[in-house]
């Protein structure tokens, strides 16, 4: 595949991821049942899309599978605790967390424009604690950031397993994430309407997106994913306020400012050498 298709797939599961925080919102349910509904939904959805992937059961597999449970709950938590705008923009903390350990993790090489994002995006991160929030805003931001380092380590892992099998993580977290809420998922049926949220949130919002991002994560970096994949953040504060009506913060809008500035600072001048070590061949 060439990396301008790859691209492409990772701006179709921008697109697609970008409608959680609307959808989040919508489906009366618990936040755990949420997270194992639609997750039960996209494991039929990934299983079908790559039906011969190879479950190996090896440790980064596991340890990707255990990092997407994380992000999978969390983010659904956050959603319910805070604002759409502030889980989002808190959980794109990603590429910080990526940049951190991609040079240890991936020998992606990390250099004085990475350290920069990084301060800038903690500086983006304090915005949103100076706010006046209530005690479930406080801990739903806190929950928020926790979403953000899984999903970085998310990213991480899903690129290490980039010449094996990333989906297998997906799919098995999707599984785990499933049965760790069936509790949740027992006590409440969800109605017509909660089915319709959880059937979109489920094969469009994650199955897709996973799918789109399963497959192009093998042909670009692990940092330039994160910052392509900064769609989403722009656009679910958006689907949110025109279909719930919720207005972010300003200390929020300025702190989600800060942090996408600083990763778009830093896809401003990528390392082309880097980039060409770590693509893998063929394909």
């Amino acid at each position: 595949m060439r990396r301008e298709a790859a691209l492409l797939m990772l701006v179709g599961a921008a697109l697609c991821w970008s409608l959680g925080g609307v959808l989040i919102k919508w489906v009366q349910l618990d936040a755990m049942a949420i997270a194992g509904g639609r997750s039960a939904i996209a494991a039929v959805v990934v299983f079908l899309a790559f039906p011969r992937m190879k479950i190996t059961g090896s440790f980064y597999q596991l340890v990707g599978a255990a990092a997407y449970t994380a992000t999978m709950i969390t983010f659904v938590i956050a959603n319910k605790m805070t604002t759409a705008a502030n889980a989002i923009l808190l959980q794109y903390t990603a590429p910080a967390w990526v940049a951190l350990f991609g040079a240890w993790f991936l020998k992606e090489r990390t250099n004085r424009r990475d350290l920069a994002t990084i301060s800038l995006v903690t500086g983006g991160m304090i915005l949103f604690f100076l706010e006046r929030l209530t005690v479930s805003g406080f801990w739903g931001n806190m929950v928020a950031v926790v979403s953000g380092f899984s999903f970085a380590w998310l990213i991480l892992l899903t690129r290490r397993q980039k010449e094996a099998t990333p989906y297998g993580s997906i799919l098995i977290g999707n599984i785990v994430t499933a049965l760790v809420c069936l509790p949740f998922m027992l006590r409440k049926a969800p109605d017509a309407e909660g089915w319709a949220g959880l059937i979109l949130l489920g094969v469009v919002q994650l199955g897709m997106a996973y799918v789109f991002f399963g497959i192009a994560t093998r042909y670009v970096t692990a940092l330039d994913a994160a910052i392509i994949l900064l769609i989403e953040p722009v656009l679910n504060p958006v689907w949110t306020f025109l279909g719930v009506g919720e207005v972010p913060s300003l200390l929020s809008v300025m702190g989600g400012a800060v942090i996408l500035g600083a990763v778009t600072f830093r896809a401003a001048r990528p390392q082309q050498g880097a980039r060409r070590d770590t693509l893998p061949r063929g394909g």
